[in-house]
């Protein structure tokens, strides 16, 4: 069957608010090894690029041994792994409109920096994974994003048409995707970021889910 239309969804910041979990982790690393905490808002700025990115980036100028950062980082996934649906939640109007493309009988497939196999246990954990045909993390391919083939090996595995593709992300590691890849791009506000709105280049900028078929429905 001719796929009608594929969506391809950013997974941390953009269907799910996973901050309060990831700070959780973050903090309970730095406690551990001596570091000071961080706030949610700062967390928000150091995710969205993975769970090493995110650690070398809140104790770059704290830690410059190779062998410590390391072992913080395994810390942090070992304890997140154990947490990972604790506080986090989806974003508001995100079961009706997946139920609403399921109808439509459009693909959905997740790419995200996250670790796969976290990103399905996360999506298990959340009741959210049977509506994706395909979960791509950080470790899937040997690229991810910002390297277009992140979504557009995901959109040939999952037999779509890239000309009747769409990604949904909150940074501009997202934007950067999907511009690569040629690919609309929506916006999700309050984004894991330290860029504005306005620094993003988008199509079209979204606060959640509700009323969202509006728009993909110009695409159909």
């Amino acid at each position: 069957m001719t796929q009608i239309y594929t969506i391809l969804f950013d997974l941390d910041g953009t269907i799910i608010n996973t901050a309060p979990d990831l700070m959780s982790a973050h903090n309970h690393v730095m406690k551990k090894f001596g570091h000071p905490v961080k706030e949610l808002g700062e967390i928000k700025n150091l995710a969205g690029k993975g769970a090493w990115m995110m650690m070398q980036r809140s104790f770059k100028k704290e830690v410059t041994d190779e062998k410590i950062k390391k072992e913080m980082t395994n810390e942090f996934i070992n304890f997140y792994s154990k947490n990972i649906a604790n506080d986090s939640k989806p974003i508001n109007g995100l079961f009706e409109f997946l139920d609403w493309a399921k109808s439509k009988n459009i693909s959905m497939a997740i790419c995200t920096n996250k670790q796969e196999r976290l990103a399905v246990d996360l999506l298990k954990k959340l009741k959210l994974f049977n509506y994706f045909e395909y979960v791509a993390g950080s470790d899937t391919f040997d690229f991810n994003k910002p390297d277009p083939r992140h979504l557009t090996d995901v959109v040939e595995i999952i037999g779509g048409d890239l000309k009747k593709t769409i990604m949904i992300g909150d940074s501009e590691v997202d934007e950067m995707a999907a511009v690569n890849a040629k690919l609309p791009f929506v916006l999700v506000a309050d984004g894991y970021t330290e860029k504005s709105a306005d620094q993003i280049k988008h199509d079209f900028y979204i606060k959640d889910y509700i009323g969202f078929e509006k728009i993909i429905s110009k695409y159909l």
